[in-house]
């Protein structure tokens, strides 16, 4: 091959590579589409006429519950290790950009009722709510997130 013809090849192949290089186009995936971080979430069952109460706190790490019966005096407690991968499904069930559209109800413990409470804290922000469920539109996440909890919990916490 004569170098007059190398040297156009070298040229387009040159520009071909240049032209392919700077058309790649670099995309990010967010792994979580939460801006804040989760540190915990806690839910509460407090109320009816006997006094039932069952507290479940998770964190990254650990799940700690908590059940009783202020009638009886009856107390029982559970502490749990939680694994990375159930922490990241737990918390998967949330988008924080969101969290302050969920509204909570008036509290139905002077009815002799049960009040359920979630508390999710960020490091800026601490969100409450008190029987939210009657939110039909945004109480999806909660539900996700009570779901998700379910399979992580010992049988006699659900």
């Amino acid at each position: 091959m004569s170098a007059i013809f190398k040297y156009p090849l070298k040229i387009f192949f040159s520009t071909f590579v240049l032209l392919i290089f700077f058309s790649c186009q670099k995309t990010e995936t967010k792994t979580q589409n939460n801006s804040e971080p989760i540190t915990s979430i806690s839910l509460s069952y407090i109320g009816g006429s006997a006094g039932n109460y069952k507290i479940i706190k998770v964190t990254k790490d650990s799940i700690h519950a908590e059940r009783g019966n202020t009638t009886n005096n009856v107390h029982q407690q559970k502490s749990l290790t939680l694994d990375p991968k159930a922490w990241k499904q737990l918390i998967a069930s949330f988008d924080v950009k969101n969290l302050d559209k969920i509204k909570s109800s008036a509290s139905i413990q002077s009815l002799d009722g049960i009040d359920e409470t979630f508390q999710i804290k960020t490091p800026k922000k601490s969100y409450i709510y008190v029987n939210s469920y009657n939110d039909t539109i945004h109480y999806g996440q909660l539900q996700r997130f009570k779901d998700q909890l379910e399979k992580v919990l010992p049988k006699e916490y659900r």
